[in-house]
């Protein structure tokens, strides 16, 4: 075990103190972890747009003082009781949720939205004694989705860690504790293009630009990128994007014009905006008979789906994911090694660097619509 096992730890972190005010970097106090969790030391991190949603408190229960942060990679410092698969010294993804491997979701091969350790962004505390880890000068700093990798140590449910081969460049494969993997699960798991099927994404960010890559491995001959924001069309192509639809530049639904483009609808689509809209263009733009849709995009709480039964009754499908129906602790060490194996390539989504002091540029980058993610140094 480490000398500072079962001992508090003090270390630098980056706590949101109130919405949309810039991080503060502060000491704090750091506790053992206790039953069935691990203490990780975080080595690097990444900026999602989830972080900064919740950041800016926008239509969801504000928690604040707050450590933010869940794309990450580091190395397990110490663990607690109950932890039998890591110890000390384990190179490990957090994932903003997690897999128990007991409740049915575990047991199921077709789910991974674990009863435990699924994803709740209004709980600040841990599960074992619904008390936070995190302290300043004795008052609790509240953790985020059970990671909160803002921070040099943080404590998570060993349930909410994916042990990787520690060859891996953590500073790389870090972002796919969450986008990354999320578009490239929705296509490769969930959408299943065949070699030589055409495939559209609609929404060009990081979790699109991912699932373009699944459909790139998969070996589809057409990837239709769609995306209001034409300036995105010229990288997307790093990404195997073939062609472009800007729907605010046509004249008619752009489900419409896809279906034209492709005799009749794409064999796959996976949407990846959360605008309703876009939801359903990506459905009604699939080809009837064996077309498949998939939504990764989280909408509005008020909105409302609307199609036509038809087009369901004319075979087409329409499915969700969750995390790319990945199950954390079980699949994301595979995923590393598509990466390890150059089959995954994961250096283009990485346009930023900045080190940890100065995280509140990376806040900047993404608000300004800068790049895809931005890798922060805890060092």
């Amino acid at each position: 075990m480490s000398s500072t096992a079962g001992q508090v730890i003090r270390c630098k972190a980056a706590v949101a103190w109130e919405a949309g005010k810039p991080l503060v970097i502060e000491e704090v106090e750091v506790a053992p972890p206790q039953k069935m969790e691990v203490r990780l030391k975080i080595l690097f991190t990444s900026l999602c747009h989830t972080d900064v949603y919740f950041w800016e408190a926008k239509g969801q229960n504000p928690v604040f003082p707050r450590i933010l942060g869940h794309e990450a990679g580091g190395i397990v410092e110490s663990v607690g009781e109950g932890v039998t698969d890591l110890v000390p010294g384990d190179h490990v993804l957090p994932v903003f949720t997690g897999e128990c491997k007991e409740c049915a979701h575990c047991k199921s091969e077709e789910s991974n939205m674990c009863n435990l350790l699924r994803i709740n962004t209004d709980r600040g505390v841990m599960i074992h004694d619904e008390k936070s880890r995190f302290s300043i000068n004795g008052k609790p700093i509240y953790h985020f989705v059970g990671t909160s990798t803002f921070s040099e140590y943080t404590v998570t449910h060993v349930g909410c860690v994916a042990k990787i081969n520690p060859l891996a460049p953590l500073d790389k494969v870090c972002i796919l504790s969450c986008g990354i993997s999320t578009g490239l699960g929705a296509t490769l798991n969930v959408a299943k293009p065949k070699k030589g099927s055409s495939v559209a994404v609609f929404g060009l960010g990081a979790v699109g630009l991912a699932a373009a890559e699944g459909a790139r491995i998969a070996g589809a001959s057409r990837i239709i990128g769609v995306d209001v924001n034409s300036s995105r069309f010229e990288h997307a192509k790093k990404f195997g994007v073939t062609e472009f639809v800007n729907p605010k530049e046509c004249k008619k639904p752009v489900q419409e014009v896809i279906a034209e483009m492709t005799d009749g609808g794409v064999d796959r689509s996976v949407e990846c905006t959360g605008n309703i809209d876009a939801m359903i263009s990506a459905f009604e733009c699939v080809h009837d008979g064996w077309g498949v849709a998939v939504l990764v995009g989280v909408p509005h709480k008020d909105a409302v789906f609307k199609t036509h039964p038809v087009n369901l009754l004319n075979e087409r499908t329409l499915k969700g994911t969750f995390f790319g129906n990945y199950k954390p602790r079980s699949d994301l060490p595979s995923v590393v090694e598509k990466y390890m194996n150059k089959e995954l390539e994961l250096e283009k989504f990485i346009t930023h660097e900045v080190p940890f002091a100065e995280i509140n540029k990376a806040f900047d980058y993404m608000l300004k619509g800068e790049g895809l993610r931005c890798i922060i140094r805890m060092d």
